[in-house]
């Protein structure tokens, strides 16, 4: 039986699409040993100037690696983006192919040439999951419609493409008998899901479809977009008895000059925000972007004041990154030590309220998910509370009570220390109510 070996780069959205790869590559054995692999698939991201180099340092290691005869297969945004580049400086790749073809992987290996067609691709092939028993992505449309003055990813992703409502609900059923039973589901812009169709509230007629069908036992929705998201949609996540009051929204900035600068609306962003803060239980994460060309003194440090007031459950903090063929990629970057000074201070002011919310959750009980052994030691089980999403909400370290497998468990958290929770597993659940 011939190796496969395969690195999936980047985002959830990266990590379907592998798995695809993976459904489409049964009858090859894996392999975790680059040098035994007959096949060698990585899976590129292409977003920013980090993920690029990351990408290409994992190419390069590939070719330097690899058994004689062995494939090669470089796949995803980095190729859809600069696949002229990469074969003319890297010849040495064997197969080439972008972001719409990962269900002819299995072709392209067997007569060994790329393809990179400008169609998105939306899966509706069966996938082949490694990583959970209990949780996995659905992935609800491609593409993006917006025009963010700063992102490049429309330019090799294309406009929104959704898939249909029946197309996910097969999805589901076919992964429910699989045994899953937690969803994440994830677009790049989820919340203007189906727009593409002329239909509006896309994103509301799929919730209660999910509903109607009664195969979720728990689910959260991540990338809403500040425009595309509705009071009605909020509310709509917020009375779901399935998906949790998750409200993952990056907003980017918060000062009106610099979110027109980045081609994105500030209208309603704030009252969407508190209109979150008063659902119960309500989770909400955000990620902002730090340094942009035209951000001032002034205009970081409303950024500060606000992130400080509101209080996010999660925020993400990103450098500002120019990228060829965007609209802010023509205007002069701010020097690297202006940019690392805001950074660390916003990045201070963040860390400080993490602190304090894992330390309000101490001696506390949750409904939580355990799907396994946790990374940081394998004395430890990871759970994460039910309305988390897997790697990026963080775990809760549980090395006391009886563990029957992955499933839903009380906890309570006993502990935090250093950004850690620990605690302790106290009963299971057999089903949720």
């Amino acid at each position: 039986m011939q190796k496969l070996h395969i690195i999936s780069l980047g985002c959830s959205k990266n990590l379907v699409d592998s798995q695809v790869m993976l459904g489409k590559l049964r009858d090859y054995e894996l392999t975790q040993d680059l040098g035994e692999a007959d096949v060698i698939i990585i899976n590129t991201c292409g977003f920013l100037q980090a993920a690029k180099e990351e990408s290409l340092g994992h190419i390069f290691e590939a070719l330097d690696t690899r058994k004689s005869g062995a494939l090669v297969v470089a796949s995803g945004c980095l190729v859809a983006r600069y696949e002229k580049e990469l074969r003319e400086l890297i010849p040495e790749i064997d197969i080439l192919t972008g972001v719409g073809d990962f269900d002819k992987i299995d072709s392209m290996i067997a007569t060994k040439k790329g393809i990179n067609s400008d169609k998105v691709y939306l899966s509706e092939d069966s996938r082949l999951i490694t990583d959970s028993n209990i949780h996995t992505y659905i992935k609800i449309s491609e593409g993006c419609n917006q025009t963010c003055s700063f992102c490049a990813i429309p330019s090799f992703k294309g406009k929104l493409q959704s898939r249909s409502i029946e197309s996910i609900l097969k999805e589901i059923e076919d992964l429910a008998r699989l045994g899953y039973e937690d969803f994440s589901f994830i677009a790049q812009d989820s919340s203007s899901y189906l727009l593409d169709k002329g239909v509006k509230d896309g994103l509301i007629k799929l919730i209660n479809a999910v509903h109607a069908q009664g195969l979720v036992k728990s689910a959260r929705i991540l990338y809403l977009y500040p425009s595309s998201t509705s009071f009605a949609l909020l509310d709509s996540i917020a009375n779901s008895k399935v998906f949790a009051s998750y409200f993952d929204m990056p907003l980017q900035h918060i000062n009106p000059q610099i979110l027109a600068h980045m081609q994105r609306s500030s209208k309603d962003v704030k009252a969407l925000l508190a209109h979150m803060k008063q659902v119960p239980d309500a989770f909400i994460r955000s990620s902002v972007i730090v340094g942009y060309p035209t951000e001032s003194d002034v205009q970081f440090d409303e950024l500060c004041e606000f992130v400080e007031s509101y209080k996010f459950d999660r925020l993400n903090i990103f450098e500002y990154s120019s990228e060829e063929g965007t609209k802010a990629g023509a205007l002069e970057v701010l020097p690297k030590s202006i940019v690392t000074k805001r950074i660390k201070k916003l990045n201070k002011i963040v860390l400080k309220q993490q602190d304090k919310l894992f330390k309000a959750m101490v001696g506390k009980k949750y409904e939580a998910i355990i799907e396994g052994k946790s990374e940081i030691s394998e004395y430890f089980y990871s759970a994460r509370l039910k309305a988390w999403a897997p790697e990026i909400d963080g775990e809760i370290l549980i090395n006391e009570g009886e563990i029957k497998g992955a499933g839903y468990y009380e906890v309570e958290v006993l502990d935090s220390k250093d950004g850690i929770l620990v605690g302790k597993a106290l009963r299971h659940f057999e089903s949720l109510d």
